[in-house]
């Protein structure tokens, strides 16, 4: 079973590469991040013709998350309460079989001085008491997305260049594992202790060419989970066609049980 995430920045202008990639490896679920679309825009016919039924929760410009799937779509959510009196697009979740699937854009935060930043962090706790009443409903528990966060040195191309400055910051950090000691696993780094894999490269200075990339991509799941974990791709070869998303497709692949 493969479940894929990748924050496509902008829907509209990434549809084709979207397509080719549903052609080419016909995942079970896609959750796609920062579609930049109203649902009212979503192409949800397109993507049905091509064996996909869409759940999507987005907003003009700006975040929206959707999840493509081969099957039914169960128990369907979106959108997380974050106490914000106009709460955005940013997280949809459905049952696929077994499963429980949360896809997440968690906020980027700018810079450590903003409003932004502030309101990523609290859009984590959010997350975090979200993610502890669902594992306690489904504990085969798939959690991934664009965490805007790269966990450890290890996932910055130049961790002293980069200090703790956004996206490493100690706080962000900090968020990040407390969602994973409810009982969640990095699954690419339980897999690759020592691996070096970015999912993330700046558009500019030729960040990819020059591989000055992150790892801010994650796929976290349950422990009840881990065990039917089998790989974890990083599809680089998506940031190298024309006209890219800046960041990469990232598959988990499962051992189905019946």
């Amino acid at each position: 079973m493969q479940i894929t995430s990748w924050n496509v920045n902008s829907l509209k202008v990434r549809l084709p590469q979207v397509e080719a990639f549903l052609e080419d490896h016909q995942p079970d679920l896609l959750c796609l991040q920062e579609t930049k679309l109203p649902d009212e825009r979503f192409p949800a016919e397109t993507l049905h013709a091509r064996g996909y039924t869409a759940l999507y929760h987005g907003q003009s410009a700006y975040n929206g998350v959707a999840m493509l799937s081969r099957g039914v779509l169960g128990d369907p959510e979106c959108g997380l309460a974050d106490g914000d009196a106009q709460p955005q697009a940013r997280l949809c979740a459905a049952s696929h079989g077994a499963l429980r699937v949360v896809n997440v854009y968690v906020p980027n935060g700018q810079a450590l001085d903003s409003d932004k930043y502030a309101y990523k962090l609290r859009w984590l706790a959010a997350l975090r008491d979200y993610l502890r009443d669902a594992l306690m409903r489904w504990p085969r528990l798939v959690v991934l997305g664009d965490f805007n966060i790269a966990p450890a040195a290890s996932d910055v191309f130049d961790a002293e260049a980069w200090g703790e400055d956004i996206l490493c910051s100690p706080p962000e950090r900090a968020a990040l594992r407390s969602l994973e000691e409810l009982g969640l696993v990095d699954a690419y780094r339980a897999l690759h202790p020592e691996g070096r894999e970015f999912t993330w490269w700046d558009y500019r200075a030729a960040g990819f060419r020059r591989d000055r990339g992150l790892r801010i991509d994650l796929i976290l799941v349950s422990t009840a989970l881990w065990p039917q974990v089998r790989r974890v791709v990083v599809h680089r070869e998506q940031r190298a066609v024309e006209r890219p998303s800046d960041h990469a497709p990232v598959s988990l692949f499962l051992e189905q049980t019946p």
